[in-house]
């Protein structure tokens, strides 16, 4: 009884979630036609709606551990599902994603993404968006901010392992600045498939950084080693026990 009650609570959470999204995207819209920042306004409001409503309504309450970073840096996070993306985005001051260009079409999302400085591209065309997107700051088109990756590429659930790609390290590269690690839980309370939401205390755990000018392979190497170690210490703090890691191909 207790599972299939959680379930129902989880449902009736999602479908609220995805409700207020379109609701806040609506009211804010004629504001964020005045000023840009409006759309960082709704987002953020947004997100603290989200882990809100999670905590009473599921259960599932929030954590965020470390030093949020308030500078212009490379963000690089374990992904395990979408609400480290609410965690991570709404507690930085100006965060921003590389996304697919076929996003910026989407209803009402696109619009926002492109407002708050998210940085769309074509595939294997990374590199010129990203010196596009400095020269737009270096000029005051842009204000600077807190540039997201996700160097797995994909959500990863919790146990599984996927290797860290080499476009993480390019795009530090490509930046020039000092990369934020971030480690996670989340995919025991939230998994990245599905619609059961188990109670607990999800957290998102901001790590010392990685300074600018490494080598490429040692920054890689480094990063992973640093953001799984700390992913399984939470995870483990969770009730997770992953055992031996799963290959993913």
């Amino acid at each position: 009884m207790g599972y299939a009650v959680q379930l129902i609570r989880s449902l009736v959470f999602i479908g609220q979630m995805y409700l207020a999204m379109l609701v806040l995207a609506v009211a804010f819209a004629p504001l964020v036609l005045v000023h840009r920042d409006y759309a960082l306004t709704a987002c953020h409001a947004y997100c603290r709606y989200v882990r809100w409503s999670a905590a009473w309504m599921v259960g599932l309450r929030a954590e965020v551990r470390g030093k949020v970073p308030d500078r212009p840096v490379l963000v690089a996070a374990k992904h395990q599902s979408f609400f480290d993306i609410i965690l991570i985005f709404g507690v930085l001051p100006r965060p921003r994603f590389i996304m697919k260009k076929q996003l910026v079409w989407a209803p009402l999302l696109g619009w926002y993404a492109l407002k708050v400085g998210c940085v769309p591209v074509d595939r294997g065309k990374r590199g010129h968006a990203i010196r596009q997107m400095l020269e737009r700051v270096a000029d005051g088109a842009e204000v600077p901010g807190q540039l997201i990756i996700y160097p797995q590429g994909t959500r990863v659930a919790p146990g599984a392992h996927l290797p860290y790609k080499v476009g993480t390290a390019v795009l530090y590269q490509e930046l020039g600045q000092d990369c934020v690690p971030v480690a996670t839980n989340v995919g025991v309370f939230w998994p990245r498939h599905g619609f059961y939401r188990k109670p607990g205390v999800a957290v998102v755990e901001f790590l010392d950084p990685i300074p600018a000018g490494r080598p490429p392979r040692a920054f890689l190497a480094e990063l992973e080693e640093v953001i799984e170690a700390r992913s399984d210490a939470l995870m483990a703090e969770a009730g997770f026990a992953p055992g031996a890691r799963e290959e993913r191909t």
